[in-house]
């Protein structure tokens, strides 16, 4: 160890259990990934259940979204106000309440509350669990090593999702879906209790009550409006007036964060170009990686004719790919190149898999024309997203952490929220326009459903060859180092 990093550590309550801690984020933070994918596969035998049409379905999954992306600045300010250690577990218990409560709705009202309850607890947990780890890990080379775990569960955590919501949904119930997040939250909240020392680093400020209701009213906004625009269309007047609100209070917040004493979000945090840059890769990754689960998922059940089981385990050669990139690229690469070249090949990556699954058609095989897709992905996605959530929350001071760990999920939701609303239009659309042009008949159906995932997979490269374009342009090449606190790098600084 460093003695800069030794001299860290100093006053640093959980070096000494620091890969326990490491263990409980971990956990915590896996719960909230499979959740945005695990209660998909179970939203069908819920709807059988509980007799709720496919027009209100949508709520089951934009109740969470909405709660989830509207509260992720206030719930990372939280932590830095009132101590980490207390929000964590108060988002795991929340957390686990609101599960319990939907696992045994006995109406679909009752399910959408507990959506709403689940996002609202999750976004007090993400942040809170990612700040800490940010504050707890601060030696280079076993931050390296830390981040790689947590990118990996980040990445892959939504493919274990598709395998153990099928397991769950196939042998017990859907309600299970719910239930198991109680196996996860107890015993880590529990085990938080004893290991995680209360850390509230911005105590002395005061709570950003106009920047609140700015930013969390404009990510609403956001999440709604992209949720609407993949039901109602772009032109629908709701969609429109739900983006373009969105668009005004998310100005009037950034206008106001210029002049408040105590603002929601430093603009110190994204000053730094690292940082900014890493932000924005996060954003761009998020558009272009849901393309993989939704599609690959419709294509594998549907053509291939997977269960929901198989179909997850299909899944699992793209974790094993990210954890490995992962460890590879933050303990032997980063420090030695910084986030540059990490970032920019992964999004190469990603525009490859991508590519390469956009040759699928009905002749295709898993081995052959599936398998390679994903694993190539899974080599990119390792790259991104360990890479850029450990350059984001780099250097923050510790009064910040909370906020700027908010800001990582939250270009994670607001980017998968935009594309699964913009991959999901532009496959209807192309799928609808082959069967106008070929005729309709069962051949022709099958045909145009493919035809429509392989356009959102060219779209999908598309928006990856942009995140390697950003992540040239922004990104600093060169050795990885902390900033210094207080000290901020602007984006027009030079590599």
């Amino acid at each position: 160890m460093t003695s800069t990093a030794i001299a860290d550590d100093v006053g640093n309550p959980h070096h000494v259990r620091r890969w326990y801690v490491l263990a409980v984020i971990g956990i915590a933070q896996l719960m909230v990934v499979l959740d945005a994918t695990i209660v998909n596969i179970a939203l069908p035998s819920a709807q059988a259940d509980l007799g709720f049409s496919n027009a209100s379905r949508q709520w089951v999954i934009t109740a969470y979204a909405l709660a989830f992306g509207g509260l992720l600045l206030l719930g990372g300010r939280l932590s830095d106000l009132f101590g980490r250690k207390w929000t964590f577990i108060a988002g795991l218990l929340g957390f686990a309440c609101a599960s319990a409560i939907g696992g045994s709705a006995q109406s679909f009202e009752v399910l959408v509350l507990a959506r709403a309850l689940q996002g609202a607890f999750g976004a007090i947990l993400a942040p809170a669990a990612l700040s800490i780890l940010t504050t707890t890990f601060t030696d280079p080379e076993e931050r390296g090593k830390a981040f790689a775990i947590f990118g990996a569960i980040s990445g892959g955590g939504a493919a274990v999702g598709l395998l153990l919501g099928g397991i769950l949904t196939e042998y017990l119930s859907w309600r299970w879906c719910l239930y198991v997040n109680l196996l996860f939250a107890i015993p880590a909240a529990l085990v938080a209790l004893w290991l995680i020392k209360n850390v509230a680093a911005a105590a002395h400020a005061e709570l950003d009550i106009p920047g609140t209701i700015l930013g969390c009213g404009g990510l609403l906004l956001v999440v709604f409006g992209f949720s609407k625009a993949e039901t109602a269309g772009w032109g629908a007047p709701v969609t429109l007036a739900m983006l373009g609100g969105a668009v005004v209070l998310l100005v009037l917040f950034f206008l106001w964060l210029r002049r408040a004493t105590h603002p929601l979000l430093p603009l110190r945090i994204v000053e730094d170009r690292n940082r900014g840059g890493s932000f924005l890769t996060i954003l761009i990754a998020g558009l272009g990686i849901f393309g993989v689960f939704l599609f690959l998922t419709y294509f594998m059940q549907q053509n291939l004719g997977f269960t929901p089981i198989q179909a997850g385990l299909a899944f699992l050669p793209m974790p094993i790919c990210i954890v490995t990139a992962s460890i590879i690229a933050q303990t032997r690469v980063l420090p030695k190149t910084g986030p540059r070249p990490l970032i920019v090949t992964g999004m190469l990556f990603g525009a490859a898999g991508m590519t390469f699954l956009a040759q699928l058609d009905s002749g295709s095989t898993y081995v052959s024309n599936v398998m390679p897709g994903i694993i190539i992905l899974g080599l990119g996605f390792g790259m991104i997203f360990a890479t850029a959530i450990n350059t984001a929350t780099l250097g923050v001071m510790p009064q910040d952490a909370g906020v700027a760990s908010a800001l990582v999920n939250t270009c994670q939701q607001v980017g998968g929220a935009a594309g699964t609303a913009l991959l999901s239009t532009i496959a209807a659309t192309s799928t609808a326009a082959y069967i106008t042009s070929n005729g309709h008949s069962r051949e022709t159906a099958a045909a145009a459903a493919i035809h429509g995932y392989t356009v959102a997979f060219w779209v999908s490269a598309a928006i990856f060859l942009l995140g390697a374009i950003v992540g040239a342009v922004l990104l600093r090449g060169g050795p990885n180092q902390t900033v210094a606190a207080g000290t901020p790098q602007v984006l027009g600084d030079p590599a």
